[in-house]
């Protein structure tokens, strides 16, 4: 049979932080991953959806010590909120039922430094990366404005907040999931060197 995810987000959430401290220690747990697998045919109940970084030094699963099934994960370079990224995780809210939504960032993140390039110093980019850079432009440019001693870790941060954002007020299916309660939408940044998961 397939886990039931209606957990709610407090638990949901405890359950991805735990799995990131056993992954932090080094303590993951072992899987088979051929198990389940006849099960999962018949479909899917995730407890957690992720907005990630497309960036190939962290995986969700991993990094939260999950296994198969149990996270539903939209991955972009920035890991910001398209029209995209915005239905996958309606279709996890909608349809999948599950209770939370992780926007998940990561130190030294080339899109995030790109961003601020443009902004400061007006690099052009080629095919379509202006696109990526102009949907990051509004967490560099607020960031820029406190005038951190580390732009690039602010506005990783500040990039976060505002897809959290955009995810809990989107209409018309997220913003009235996340007013109830039924669902909450959070932030993390994922320190490459440590692999801790820092809520923000």
């Amino acid at each position: 049979p397939l886990p039931d995810n209606r957990i709610g987000p407090a638990a949901a959430l405890d359950r991805l932080m735990q799995g990131n401290a056993r992954y932090v220690a080094g303590r993951t747990t072992q899987r088979d991953f051929s198990v389940g697998r006849v099960a999962r045919t018949t479909g899917q109940r995730p407890f957690a959806a992720v907005l990630s970084c497309a960036d190939s030094r962290i995986a969700p699963e991993l990094a939260f010590d999950q296994g198969p099934g149990d996270l539903f994960v939209v991955r972009l370079a920035g890991n910001f909120v398209n029209d995209d990224a915005l239905a996958s995780m309606e279709y996890a809210i909608q349809f999948l039922e599950v209770p939370l939504i992780l926007v998940l960032g990561h130190s030294n993140c080339g899109a995030v430094s790109a961003a601020i390039k443009v902004v400061q110093e007006g690099t052009p980019l080629p095919g379509h990366l202006p696109g990526l850079v102009n949907a990051i432009r509004p967490a560099v440019e607020a960031a820029s404005r406190r005038q951190p001693s580390n732009l690039l870790v602010a506005a990783t941060e500040q990039n976060v907040r505002l897809n959290v954002a955009r995810l809990s007020t989107a209409e018309p299916i997220l913003a009235g999931h996340t007013a109830s309660g039924a669902v909450r939408a959070v932030g993390g940044v994922y320190d490459l060197a440590s692999g801790k998961i820092s809520l923000v």
